[in-house]
């Protein structure tokens, strides 16, 4: 009989899993995702003595595939861990309509019952810095794990490979980690597996916790003394975050480790500009595996300890935005105004300069003649510009010479002779994910044949088609590049409603992703035309149309109701 977990909350991703933002659609199915270790091993070694490993069991993971459901509504979309018997997924909840992570493990692997347990306790924490559990689930032979999966998530190994963070950040991860697994273990929770790949930051600037309970239970990890390992654990990551090194011997997570034989050195002898207090914090936290400096305080040996002594520490600032001054200038005589001038001569017995006296006034007579003459002047410069702009005027109404042929046009005239046809030589469809719509139909779009067109597949829900598919879309050849400004798009179906962009892709099959093409323009409607006009040429070849919106359409010999469009012709301007 089917278990359920009647705690509405989300789960810690796995520690090996992807890190949860738009490119993860380009993880291998075998769990080699970006910025992180997805071996057992490497992660393993790096544990404290006091963390105990089981042998991984004899169990092979469940045959599931992209497409399965799990209780008809968890949809696996990638494998991104495969390993130790269970696999981990990234899924779509489509009740919900969001992404999630999925843990999958049979039934009758020895761990099952542990994860499911570790699930249920760590959901019953509840608390908003770790990524929560959703739902711990047996059926079917199977025990399942889904947890919430963050789209602004950044892992703190993805962050570290691009250097050491500033003092401010580190200062706010040691805070943030620290608080929050004391307040973890004061439930009776522990991590164990606290790595670089189980510390996200969002965009936001808040540190969240994935694994918590789950990712020790998954891979048969146990400590007797579970509060020394995570102190431990939130030690090495301040050390990784202040130097971009592993404060061990071996290397881990994309870090260099310590050079053998010297042992555990503070920070501020690793790399230059250290702050002097977050580096004897970090060897505080590590004091315990070797470290000797005769500076530092008491070790702190569990979190509640390390959160106390980050308290105690002056807090540090955010860096001041930096910006460059201006270049000096010398203000005019109308900015300065003639009475803030300071005087050449000083005022008596004080040091500063007096404000300048103003004109004199003209005299009667003289001030009169001044103010008439430029009366007139402005009377008589109104007059000729009234005259002149009357004399152009009159000179556009005449009518052009039919034999004349050095007849101009107007603007409008010069736009349309601009803008011109732009014909297609070839297309094939765009299928990022390794799913196309109907790629042999292509030709359909532009052969001038209203009766022939490409089509989508209908779609349960819309009229936007994520998290199903990001989108769908078929790249033109224009034979050449030329500057492409519009677009007219003939559609099958009108409704509520059809949105498609262009963007410029570099061949026929692009190899860029679509966050780094340029976008030409986009356009919306709810008729059967769609007309798409660019605020600015872009010089391409290749013009990627990518529908991201359909509408609801009826019944046809292809495909039942459903959300879903096609198109029957093309055409592009420029």
């Amino acid at each position: 009989m089917a278990e359920r977990s009647t705690a509405a909350v989300d789960v810690a991703a796995d520690g090996d899993e992807e890190s949860p933002t738009a490119e993860a659609d380009q993880a291998t199915a075998d769990g080699a995702a970006q910025s992180q270790d997805t071996t057992a091993g490497d992660d393993d070694k790096d544990r404290p003595d006091e963390a105990a490993i089981t042998d991984p069991p004899d169990v092979a993971p469940p045959e599931l595939h992209s497409g399965h459901k799990l209780a008809r509504r968890y949809r696996l979309e990638e494998c991104v861990t495969r390993l130790d018997g269970f696999s981990s997924w990234r899924a779509v909840d489509e009740k919900l309509r969001r992404a999630v992570g999925v843990h999958v493990l049979p039934a009758e692997h020895p761990r099952a019952r542990s994860v499911l347990a570790a699930a249920r306790s760590s959901a019953l924490l509840g608390d908003p810095r770790f990524v929560q559990v959703l739902d711990a689930v047996e059926e079917d032979d199977l025990v399942y794990v889904v947890h919430e999966w963050l789209p602004d998530g950044v892992e703190l190994s993805a962050l570290l490979a691009t250097g050491p963070l500033e003092p401010h950040d580190a200062y706010q991860l040691v805070a943030q980690v620290s608080q929050a697994m004391a307040a973890a273990h004061r439930e009776g929770l522990a991590h164990l597996r606290l790595t670089p790949s189980a510390v996200l930051r969002t965009s936001s600037g808040q540190y969240r916790i994935r694994g918590l309970a789950v990712n020790a239970a998954l891979r048969g990890i146990s400590s007797d003394t579970p509060q020394l390992t995570d102190t431990e654990a939130i030690g090495a990551l301040l050390y990784a975050s202040l130097t971009q090194r592993w404060p061990y011997e071996e290397d881990a997570y994309g870090m260099t480790g310590l050079p053998k034989g010297i042992g555990l050195i503070p920070p501020d002898q690793v790399r230059a500009g250290v702050h002097r207090g977050l580096s004897e914090l970090s060897m505080r936290a590590l004091v315990h595996e070797g470290a000797t400096a005769s500076r530092l305080d008491q070790p702190c040996t569990t979190p509640e300890e390390l959160a106390q002594a980050v308290g105690e520490m002056p807090r540090i600032r955010p860096p001041e935005p930096s910006f460059t001054a201006p270049p000096e200038y010398q203000r005019t005589t109308y900015q300065q105004g003639v009475y803030g001038r300071p005087s050449a001569t000083p005022a008596a017995g004080r040091g500063q300069a007096l404000p300048a006296k103003p004109p004199p006034p003209l005299n009667g007579r003289t001030g009169k003649a001044l103010k008439w003459a430029v009366s007139a002047l402005l009377i008589a410069a109104l007059g000729l510009g009234s005259w002149q702009l009357a004399d152009a005027l009159m000179e556009r109404e005449k009518p052009s010479d039919p034999g004349n042929s050095d007849t101009r046009s107007g603007n409008d005239g010069d736009k349309q002779s601009q803008a011109k046809p732009l014909q297609i030589k070839d297309a094939q469809e765009y299928a990022p994910d390794g799913s196309p719509q109907s790629a042999a139909s292509v030709s359909g779009t532009y052969d001038n044949d209203s009766d022939t067109f490409w089509r989508t597949k209908s779609y349960r829900d819309g009229p936007t088609l994520a998290p199903y598919k990001q989108g769908v879309g078929i790249v033109f050849d224009l034979g050449a590049k030329h500057d492409v400004s519009a677009a007219s798009i003939a559609l099958r179906y009108g409704g509520d409603h059809t949105t498609a962009s262009l963007y410029a892709a570099d061949s026929l099959s692009p190899s860029s992703s679509l966050s780094s093409m340029d976008k030409i323009g986009t356009g919306r409607t709810s008729a059967t035309k769609l007309s798409i006009k660019a605020k600015d040429a872009t010089a391409t070849r290749y013009v990627l149309l990518w529908i991201t919106d359909v509408p609801m359409s009826p019944q046809d010999q292809f495909s039942g109701s459903g959300y879903k469009q096609a198109i029957t012709d093309v055409k592009f301007s420029g």
